[in-house]
């Protein structure tokens, strides 16, 4: 038999994203799964880190983000890489992440968590925003300069104090949605719930309803800005109006 084989554009031909994980991260991958459109590939890979969120573990990332993107089809053909973590990036910040990123990886367009949270705020015309997070002070205290520095107003940022991730990722939904009510504010624009742990997405249209405002969650900012960038603009309705009208 002397057939040629006959080739196409693939499972995943309208585009091909690879989000770099910490090893502990439990979320994310269902997060994404759950968003994504059909004919678009997604591929993830971890980076060792304990189960300790801190500024120093989540320093010592940086490291190995480039051998980590690396590992991502390195046929070449990826569209976009994304550092899947949102204190990671503001603790290594957007040039750093973005430089190791693209020299694991450097046919993709490089972006990472904290850019897709600021991206999604900017959209929704967000300002000024109250902050709620799972993290420790010293790690809350960095993500707030570095939004301040990035033009928002950060009216206030609450901590819940965790520094495992494994027991981020156990914090209840029904809580989620409680803790960004009590945080909220009249004058802010938007709230923003920081952790790629956190099962904020399960809530986020629920407590826009609620509060009658934006929500921009880490992983519904994240999917969107990956998403946007590979060209991909299909809008997904029950995740917020980041998704649905952007």
């Amino acid at each position: 038999m002397d057939l040629e084989p006959v080739f196409d554009d693939g499972a995943h031909g309208r585009a091909k994203i690879g989000y770099v994980l910490l090893a502990t991260e439990q979320t994310i991958e269902d997060d994404v799964y759950r968003l994504r459109p059909d004919g678009v590939g997604i591929h993830f890979t971890p980076v060792p880190i304990p189960d300790s969120i801190t500024v120093a573990t989540l320093g010592d990332i940086g490291d190995n983000l480039a051998e980590a993107a690396a590992l991502l089809l390195p046929d070449g053909t990826l569209d976009v890489v994304a550092y899947a973590c949102s204190s990671g990036s503001v603790v290594l910040g957007e040039e750093r992440t973005f430089a190791e990123l693209n020299r694991g990886a450097p046919g993709a367009k490089a972006t990472s968590l904290i850019t897709g949270v600021m991206r999604g705020l900017r959209a929704v015309g967000a300002e000024r925003v109250v902050v709620g997070t799972p993290y420790l002070d010293e790690i809350n205290r960095i993500e707030a300069d570095y939004m301040r520095r990035c033009g928002f107003d950060v009216l206030a940022i609450h901590g819940l104090g965790i520094e495992r991730d494994s027991d981020m990722v156990r914090v209840a939904p029904g809580y989620i949605a409680d803790f960004a009510a009590a945080i909220d504010r009249p004058d802010a624009d938007a709230v923003f719930l920081s952790c790629g742990a956190l099962r904020s997405l399960d809530v986020v249209e629920a407590i826009e309803t609620a509060l009658g405002k934006p929500v921009v969650v880490s992983n519904q900012a994240m999917i969107w800005d990956t998403l946007r960038l590979a060209g991909i603009n299909d809008r997904i309705d029950g995740y917020g109006r980041l998704l649905r009208d952007h």
